[in-house]
């Protein structure tokens, strides 16, 4: 008794498993089936021929006379109808492993905003109905980076609206979880604009500082501060009106000593009154490295200064945030000087040293150590120099700085 319950209850379980593993393949199908609806009537129809072969076959099967031979024929009625069927999902199936490579077969594509017409409308100059078009794209991609962007491009560069630009970028930026990245190029961005539209630098200058207050002591914040630095000087401002033509009568060539307009470089050809101005930038400006970097090459080539040139160079490697690029170009730089004006192949080495150690395994730490076994043949092409006695030249007028 107790073996009969047993083998109804295995039974019972295998049936059930065997259902469920059915049914879960139905499902599975059905999800992912492009039409459903018509693989839901091959199943159906399926169903009913199980169903028909399950009463009709069998009692062909217990016939004794040559009605038997009827189930083959039978059978391969059925076969011929389950084959209609399925042959195509079967073939489907056996093909989609090879065809998968080149039209990716189930792999879900991510949707993307589409702003090929907004562009193509913008080349056309028909500008409202582009920024339509992007308007369309952004209400289905509210958050899209690019889309904003280029709404706030066609109303700054296009439209010559610059106040509705700076709202789109400032919406921008305000957006949560938007990646630093972005809200430093958008402001970058808006301050292109503000010099060359409306030759803004204060408006220019407020976007660059707003880096450098939402990310202190970062990279952005080091190169927002390099770009505020050059506003009033080196920082073009691109315009598309014509400048009248100004005719400057001839002076002497030391005018670059005398006070002038804030901001203003004295000729290239003085290097005395090029320091003075570096050193009045820099005191004001203190984190310009392209300057102080040029004030570093004038205390060396001009004043003979190695140890003030070292000085300046040495500030910029240990400033904070400071890109490894440059970092390796300014120790490279300090090697260049030590080799020329001290020819001094020790201090050079170490210097290259320091390259290794702060970037182990880099394209920059086997340069450095290539360069150090050629420091010696360097040195020798220097020789003839004079080599500079350091600390024993007083000629500082101007610049040094408390």
């Amino acid at each position: 008794m107790h073996g009969l319950w047993w083998s109804f209850i295995r039974g019972l379980l295998i049936l059930l498993a065997v259902a469920g593993s059915i049914g879960w393949l139905i499902y599975r199908s059905l999800k992912r089936s492009d039409e459903p609806e018509r693989l839901l009537v091959k199943l159906a129809v399926t169903g009913l021929i199980i169903l028909a072969m399950a009463f009709t076959i069998p009692g062909f099967a217990q016939a004794q006379d040559a009605t038997r031979a009827f189930i083959v024929i039978l059978g391969a009625v059925y076969g011929i109808i389950l084959g209609i069927i399925w042959a195509p999902t079967i073939g489907a199936i056996v093909s989609k492993p090879f065809t998968s490579l080149y039209d990716g077969g189930d792999q879900e594509v991510t949707p993307e905003p589409f702003y090929s017409i907004a562009h193509a409308k913008r080349k056309q100059a028909k500008f409202q109905e582009a920024i339509a078009e992007v308007h369309r794209q952004l209400a289905r991609f509210p958050g899209d980076f690019a889309g904003q962007m280029l709404l706030a491009d066609i109303q700054a560069e296009d439209l010559k609206d610059l106040q509705a630009a700076e709202m789109t970028v400032h919406r921008l930026i305000a957006q949560p979880e938007l990646p630093p990245e972005n809200i430093t190029a958008a402001l970058h961005h808006l301050a292109d604009w503000h010099l060359k539209i409306h030759q803004d630098q204060e408006a220019a200058r407020q976007a660059l500082e707003k880096v450098v207050e939402l990310f202190p002591d970062t990279l952005a914040a080091q190169t927002a501060s390099q770009r505020i630095a050059h506003l009033c000087t080196a920082e073009p401002l691109v315009s598309s009106h014509d400048r009248r033509k100004i005719t400057v009568a001839h002076s002497d060539q030391r005018l670059g000593l005398r006070k002038g307009p804030p901001g203003s470089i004295p000729p290239a050809g003085d290097p005395a009154a090029v320091a003075s101005h570096y050193v009045k930038h820099l005191e004001q400006y203190p984190l310009d490295s392209e300057a102080r970097e040029k004030l570093a090459l004038i205390y060396a080539d001009h004043y003979q200064r190695l140890d003030l040139a070292m000085g300046e160079l040495e500030q910029l490697i240990t400033q904070p945030n400071q890109s490894a690029k440059q970092v390796v170009h300014w120790l490279n730089l300090v090697a260049d000087l030590q080799i020329k004006y001290a020819a001094d192949a020790l201090a050079a080495g170490q210097t290259l040293q320091r390259i290794i150690d702060q970037y182990p395994g880099s394209a920059s730490a086997e340069v450095a150590e290539r360069r150090k076994t050629l420091l010696k043949l360097e040195g020798r092409a220097n020789e003839k120099s004079q080599a500079i006695k350091l600390g024993s030249y007083e000629n500082n007028v101007g610049l040094k700085r408390p």
